[in-house]
């Protein structure tokens, strides 16, 4: 029994552990607006990690960065971590990631799921929306101009 046990192994030595959480997490903060999809568990062991790494860029002084870099694969990631991410989740304390389970997968059965920070599809839903918005000005103002030239040439 594993009593007073935490924490995930996910089938794997130390050292394979932390470079497989550290690429999610690395993943997950440069793709900000986008969804990495992995597997329940993986999810369940990256999120806390990347709720800490996010407090980290909240504090934003140079012990932190340097401790974010320690973790984080690429300077980029910490950069975006500390210029763009943090900063937005300013007035939150803590809940920064979400799991959405989202099925299986084909080939073994595994359960599939979406690890992104929260507010993402939000950000994604208004570009979109901004997106449909602009194509459908453009488009009325296209109609409204062949309807003015149609009358011109009566």
């Amino acid at each position: 029994m594993r009593h007073k046990r935490a924490g995930f192994k996910l089938k794997r030595d130390t050292s394979a552990r932390r470079a497989l959480l550290r690429g999610l997490v690395t993943s997950v903060i440069e793709n900000e607006g986008e969804r990495i999809v992995t597997t329940v568990p993986k999810a369940k062991a990256a999120k806390p990690i990347l709720e800490r790494m996010i407090t980290l860029g909240k504090q934003d002084n140079l012990h932190a960065r340097r401790r974010a870099a320690s973790f984080l694969l690429t300077p980029a990631s910490v950069k975006k971590l500390f210029d763009k991410v943090a900063p937005r989740f300013a007035q939150r304390n803590g809940g920064y990631a979400q799991i959405i389970r989202v099925g299986c997968r084909k080939g073994d059965g595994a359960e599939l799921a979406i690890l992104q920070l929260t507010g993402a599809t939000l950000i994604k839903r208004a570009e979109e929306r901004a997106k449909r918005r602009e194509e459908r000005l453009k488009a009325i103002k296209e109609g409204r101009e062949a309807e003015e030239g149609g009358q011109e040439k009566s």
